[in-house]
């Protein structure tokens, strides 16, 4: 009696490989997009610290202004740094004057406060929040001249106006922004 040889795979073991696949893949995808989203809040976080560095730079090197006005202020300059373009933030951030400025999944502003009467800027806040809420990133982080970063979700609440500054008396207000847990 002769055996029937059969070459190749039967429908049915295609099928379970399949739904084995998409098992593994249902399994691993959230993981991945949770990684993703942890990522870009703590480059959001980073990027507010290196933007209070920036402010204090320019602060140090020209006491005269005070803080930078505007993210340009404190960005590149093809020709030379100086006060009106310093070179500390890259171009990405400098690219607008105040914000929105997207990087990362996150958009940036910054909020000076008023001129003294001297034309001395005396404070101001940077905002970082997702450019989608709990699919880019999940915090909205502020922070002022204090340095002291702060985010809306570790004090327990959703972001109230997305799409604007956080005001510098918002941002130091403990019950709306808490200081962030390392």
């Amino acid at each position: 009696m002769k055996k029937r040889q059969t070459h190749g795979f039967s429908l049915i073991e295609l099928l379970i490989v399949v739904a084995i696949i998409l098992i593994i893949a249902a399994i691993a995808i959230p993981n991945l997009l949770r990684s993703k989203m942890a990522a870009s809040d703590s480059a959001a976080a980073e990027t507010i610290r290196l933007l209070d560095t920036a402010q204090f730079t320019y602060a140090t090197n020209f006491p005269q202004l005070g803080y930078a006005a505007t993210f340009t202020a404190l960005g590149p300059n093809p020709a030379t740094c100086d006060s009106s373009a310093f070179c500390l933030i890259d171009n990405v951030i400098a690219a607008t004057p105040t914000g929105p400025s997207p990087k990362g999944g996150y958009k940036y502003w910054l909020l000076p406060a008023a001129p003294t009467a001297v034309g001395t800027i005396p404070d101001y806040a940077f905002t970082a929040e997702p450019q989608n809420l709990n699919t880019t990133g999940t915090n909205v982080y502020c922070s002022t001249s204090d340095a002291v970063l702060r985010s809306q979700r570790d004090a327990g609440l959703v972001p109230t106006a997305p799409g604007a500054a956080v005001p510098i008396a918002v941002c130091k207000t403990a019950t709306t922004y808490g200081a962030l847990k390392n």
